[in-house]
């Protein structure tokens, strides 16, 4: 048996080379975990230091987790990550691969922490939910770095340009201009949305599609439609005091960026001894499971998950299988879901 020679040196670059049958600045790329291999031509580099008796670099060595696939999001107690963590899970199981669930806790590990866990298990590529990616003042760089380890990786809920990888996101403008439409439709002329902090990507689309439909709609200025916009957290405590707020200037109708922001919101209508639908609408962003079944029963914007948590896998798996897309953004567009918190403005009805 020959034994294990140490890793190659630059002279013993050209032999690497022949036996894979590409050049030599291509088997360097490769070693040196550099992006632009495809696949393939990553695996041919591999099988001929393997043949030639080279040791492969710790982060290239064959692991029995090659099978597995990360899966990173910010938490669970919000009941759309779950759902969309329970359909990338299936979808991976379908093709062979193991889901690793990694979710970020306060005061816990961080997304960079969770990374690097899941790269030293030798995951083969990691899905991002509602990341970073999603924050504007975050580095970028952190994921053209874990692409230059060779670690292909998805990126859902959340855009940046900077970034050269597939993305996966609901069409958020399109998701405010069907709930302000609805509102419009039911006679409110004053209406709030109760959004995440501002230096999210979500959050600005969100704020966009509001601000233009209710311009349109409602024939209010730029400074007016900035007027109805509240920031908050995305949490039931954010979402009640953000339209509390909104409540207080007048506003008889709430669009909130998440349904447990809207579960806030029925809880601030009710402290002020009104109620919804009567006095105040309010208008959730999610459908997240069980949300039909609230008091009253929650009209929503649903996010398409299961077509979004699938194409998240199909891209991922074409990054893992050397044939990427060119990078994009697959948007997929939401659906209004009315139920029972929203009805006719104050003064409308008959």
């Amino acid at each position: 048996m020959r034994p294990v020679q140490p890793q190659p040196t630059t002279a013993r670059l050209a032999d690497i080379a022949a036996q894979a049958g590409v050049s030599e600045a291509t088997v360097s790329r490769v070693l040196n975990g550099k992006p632009g291999v495809a696949g393939t031509t990553r695996e041919s580099v591999l099988a001929a230091l393997d043949v030639l008796g080279y040791e492969r670099p710790v982060r290239l060595r064959r692991r029995d987790s090659a099978g597995l696939v990360g899966l990173i999001t910010p938490e669970l107690e919000n009941p759309i990550f779950p759902a969309l963590a329970q359909v990338i899970g299936q979808a991976l199981t379908r093709q062979g691969y193991t889901p690793v669930l990694a979710t970020q806790t306060p005061g816990g590990s961080t997304e960079d922490e969770l990374t690097e866990m899941l790269v030293d298990r030798g995951v083969a590529g990691i899905i991002f939910v509602s990341g970073l990616h999603a924050d504007t003042s975050a580095d970028m760089g952190r994921y053209e770095r874990l692409g230059a380890r060779g670690v292909p990786y998805v990126l859902v809920n959340g855009f940046s340009p900077k970034v050269r990888a597939p993305f996966v996101s609901p069409d958020d403008r399109a998701a405010m201009r069907l709930a302000v439409t609805h509102l419009t439709a039911l006679g409110h002329t004053r209406i709030g949305l109760a959004v995440g902090p501002r230096r999210f990507v979500p959050v600005l689309r969100k704020i966009e599609g509001f601000q233009v439909a209710v311009r349109e709609s409602l024939g209010l200025t730029a400074a007016e439609s900035e007027e109805l916009v509240q920031h908050s957290l995305y949490t039931l405590e954010g979402g009640q005091a953000a339209a509390g707020a909104l409540v207080d200037r007048g506003c008889t109708a709430v669009v909130c960026a998440s349904d447990m922001m809207a579960l806030g919101a029925i809880r601030a209508v009710r402290q002020r001894e009104l109620e919804v639908p009567r006095d105040v609408s309010v208008v959730g962003f999610d459908d997240s499971t069980l949300i039909a079944f609230t008091d009253p029963p929650l009209t929503t914007i649903r996010q398409p998950v299961q077509a979004m948590g699938q194409a998240a896998v199909r891209a991922l798996l074409e990054e893992v299988g050397g044939t990427p897309a060119p990078p994009s953004e697959f948007v997929f567009m939401p659906e209004l879901v009315v139920r029972g918190s929203t009805a006719a403005g104050p003064g409308v009805r008959g």
